[in-house]
């Protein structure tokens, strides 16, 4: 035995120089897994934009260390962190791979189907995703293999190569300690800094007004970790609550004329946008038919274009701008300041319809917080008029046929204001031929077949809402009750994967541009009135409305019915005076046209705007 301990005793020295050579090895292992996991992050951020060029984004990470570093460092704390919690590689490598390449995944895809980046607001809809995304096609490109085959390959590598860490708990959990406290320091410093984020600036290969474009040309998982900031209410910067309730005193609110009372009803329809817009799209016979009832509708309200701050989806920003004046909103958790308590307090009834569930989007809650006394949805109405599923494709006629009923009934109690959303067109559409064909002519329009699939799938669903609309306004006209009627659409539709039809239309999506913009972001929108409201009125509601921001649209609808309305809408007009537009990237409308800057004397109203806002949004229901 003696012989045998002395064979088998290791050289003096040996067993220390294992350990250095134990640690630097599972150091530079851990190191490099985890850099390797946020380097195929970086490979989906710089591909999901499939306008951009992908190779050049990604070279420009490679030149921006600081992009670099922000991008890098979660996957390796992460993989340290669960390498110390399991004393496994391979755990902190699922650990890191996981969370990291998930979100890069989200991201690519959600911006590949709606061109929209993934922000950490999202996880609040995790439940709504499949919701979402289950009529979309994926598009399982090779860089989805690739990384299935990296995270086979990273296992294999931690299991075989990578032996288990030290035993002891003290350094374990010394270690375990270390990594949450650098990330909770790193998210409460330069991940949420805005400082930092105006820094990484990587504008060489981007249009800078585009958020999605900024976005990405800061990776994938700082941008990501970034939006966390907005989770939570954000004050504008330089915000004081006192000032901000002194400023809105200087507005005091007018209460609505009896003699001047009327009924109002909004609906926001899902996805609509006048394609005529498109020259192409124009001088398609059957495409201009679709539209010709749509733009008689025109000629007898006061119309014009809504400039949305979303693209084929995020519903819910326009359908709250309009309700509450707000040009962004944070999420609504509690009884909310809006113009539907202002209907309200007047003595209105405040109603509502959408044929979709009551949980997107959590409406269940936030329309009551908003001020609406009742709100019929799938689950206490329209599931037993039509099917959830097939409410996509033709729930507007029974909309519209309830809403009529709805309102004849209320307005014998008293006036009303009334808000739907509609369901009928919601994305995505078919790019196969179905019975919703021949709008678009083959021989003539230069389009792929793909592309003629998805448009005349979206202008049947189209043509069916434009006919409903009509027929509410043929009810409406019946009625003794005065009524004004708005419609608007909330977005742009999505037309194929990567915009692919849009392209094929010829729209570039440069938003820097008047044109682009438009193509982009506008929206109609439409304000009608019966012949009782018009003498109710004393006028007719007829000719253009102007281009503004879905925030200055319920101001518009009072000034034609000459109300005056909260005091917060009469700053909401003097802000409108300065720039129609108030967009979230930045973006406003002065007499020189599209810009991101005001004159210094406009951007101080415009700051006292968002104060006034906030507070109102945050603070105005005590």
């Amino acid at each position: 035995m003696k012989t045998l301990l002395r064979i088998t005793r290791l050289p003096p020295g040996t067993e220390e120089r294992y350990g250095l050579a134990h640690h630097i090895w599972m150091a530079a292992a851990l190191t490099g897994l985890g850099c390797c996991v946020g380097g195929l992050s970086l490979f989906f951020a710089a591909t999901a934009y499939v306008k951009l060029d992908s190779m050049a984004l990604l070279y420009s990470y490679l030149a921006n260390p600081l992009i670099l570093l922000l991008n890098l460092l979660p996957p390796v704390l992460l993989i340290w962190l669960f390498y110390f919690l399991s004393r496994r590689a391979w755990v902190g490598f699922l650990g890191s791979f996981l969370p990291t390449i998930g979100v890069a995944l989200a991201n690519y895809f959600k911006i590949r189907l709606r061109s929209d980046p993934l922000l950490a607001t999202d996880l609040r809809l995790a439940a709504e995703a499949g919701g979402i995304v289950g009529g979309y096609t994926l598009d399982l490109t090779w860089l989805v293999w690739f990384a299935l085959a990296c995270l086979i390959a990273g296992l294999l590598f931690a299991v075989f190569f990578m032996p288990r860490g030290p035993r002891g708990w003290r350094g374990r959990s010394f270690g375990a300690l270390s990594c949450l406290a650098l990330i909770a320091v790193s998210m409460a410093g330069p991940y949420t800094s805005p400082q930092v984020y105006s820094a990484t600036a990587n504008n060489r290969f981007i249009n800078q007004w585009s958020d999605v474009e900024v976005y990405v040309s800061k990776g994938s998982s700082y941008p990501f970790l970034h939006s966390f900031r907005d989770m939570f209410p954000t004050p504008p910067e330089g915000y004081n609550r006192a000032e901000a309730a002194a400023w809105l005193t200087q507005y005091p609110g007018q209460d609505i004329p009896e003699e001047r009372k009327v009924s109002v009803m909004g609906i926001m329809l899902e996805a609509f946008c006048d394609l005529t817009d498109f020259e192409l799209l124009a001088e398609q016979p059957g495409v201009a038919q679709v539209y010709a009832p749509w733009h008689a509708l025109e000629e007898q309200s006061v119309s014009g274009d809504l400039l949305t701050n979303i693209f084929a989806g995020g519903t819910v920003d326009t359908e709250w701008a309009f309700l509450t004046g707000y040009s962004t909103h944070q999420d609504f958790r509690s009884p909310t300041d809006s113009y539907v308590w202002y209907f309200r307090d007047q003595g209105y009834q405040t109603f509502g319809s959408h044929p979709g569930y009551s949980w997107f989007y959590n409406r269940q809650n936030v329309n009551q917080y908003l001020g609406f006394e009742e709100y019929w949805f799938t689950e206490n109405h329209y599931g037993q008029l039509v099917d959830p599923v097939d409410a996509v494709w033709e729930s507007d006629p029974v909309l519209a046929s309830e809403l009529l009923k709805q309102l004849e009934e209320r307005t014998a109690q008293g006036p009303c204001f009334s808000f739907s959303v509609s369901y009928q067109n919601h994305g995505p559409y078919a790019d196969v031929p179905t019975a919703r064909d021949g709008y678009i002519n083959p021989a003539g329009s230069g389009l792929s077949e793909a592309s003629r699939n998805i448009l005349n799938n979206y202008l049947g669903g189209v043509d069916v809402t434009i006919q409903a609309m009509v027929e509410l306004t043929r009810g409406l006209e019946e009625l003794d009750e005065p009524v004004v009627l708005v419609l608007f659409g909330d977005h742009k539709p999505w037309a194929g994967n990567g915009n692919s039809v849009y392209t094929e239309l010829g729209a570039d999506f440069d938003i820097s541009t008047q044109k682009g913009f438009y193509e982009y972001y506008s929206t109609p929108y439409l304000i009608w009135a019966n012949s009782a409201a018009q003498r109710a009125l004393g006028h007719e509601l007829r000719g253009s409305g102007g281009d503004f921001s879905p925030c200055f649209l319920m101001t518009r609808i009072f000034d034609l019915c000459g109300w005056e309305g909260p005091g917060f809408m009469e700053l909401s007009r003097q802000t409108r005076a300065v720039t129609p537009l108030l967009h979230t990237e930045g973006l406003f409308w002065t007499d020189n046209g599209l810009t991101d800057t005001l004159s210094e004397t406009d951007e101080a109203f415009y700051r006292q705007f968002l104060y006034a806002q906030y507070y109102r949004e945050q603070e105005g229901l005590e």
